[in-house]
């Protein structure tokens, strides 16, 4: 649970990640494609400011993801990341004013409750894998 903080700046970067690439995509309008280059138009898209911070705050995002998975397991740091669905949701109901309804907050309970069901599980769990793996791994133990 020490790198629960990691885990966590990893969902946030992640929500707001999309967060700016909505932003992004919305300051360009609707896109077509008629009557121009595609690799100019993605070359616009990928440049123009939001969606290059977004796809900036992506990088970032990864690489502290990568951090975690060398820290914990896998089975217990990735189902976090679908808490940056609720931060999505919650923001682009604010900054947005997209829908929040009914269905979507009972999702975002389940995702919420299933996220903290992981977390129990992965209490004492995470940290004896950090631990382990820094110790060489013998050839009996890849065969259980």
């Amino acid at each position: 649970m020490k790198y629960i903080i990691f885990i966590l700046f990893t969902v946030m970067t992640n929500a707001a990640a999309q967060l700016m690439l909505k932003q992004g995509m919305m300051s360009l309008g609707p896109l077509s494609f008629e009557g121009t280059n595609p690799l100019i138009k993605i070359l616009q898209i990928v440049f123009s400011p939001w969606v290059f911070a977004g796809l900036l705050t992506f990088v970032i995002s990864m690489a502290s993801h990568l951090y975690v998975l060398s820290k914990v397991e896998l089975s217990f740091a990735y189902p976090f990341l679908s808490l940056a669905y609720v931060a999505v949701a919650v923001f682009a109901y604010f900054v947005f004013h997209e829908d929040l309804n009914a269905w979507r907050i009972a999702g975002i309970a389940f995702i919420c409750v299933g996220t903290v069901l992981i977390a129990q599980s992965g209490r004492d769990h995470g940290e004896v894998v950090a631990a382990a793996s820094n110790e060489p791994t013998k050839t009996s133990e890849l065969l259980r």
